[in-house]
């Protein structure tokens, strides 16, 4: 899933990257790095996916 993709998703539920960010206490930059691709966190990658109702596999498949 592309990282427009994912923050469009995660708009329509009325969440967003900064939402994800707050409820895992860590930066939004953090969360961000992670969507663009340019860093790992399982923690992070998770939390999206649930969010979405995906499996992490299902969003970044590349990974």
């Amino acid at each position: 899933m592309h990282r427009e993709e994912i923050k469009a998703q995660l708009r329509l539920i009325g969440s967003s990257l900064a939402s994800v960010a707050r409820e895992l206490g860590v930066k939004k930059q953090t969360v961000n790095t992670v969507v663009v691709g340019k860093g790992r966190s399982k923690r992070i990658e998770m939390a999206i996916a649930q969010k979405l109702g995906l499996t992490v596999e299902e969003v970044w498949p590349e990974r």
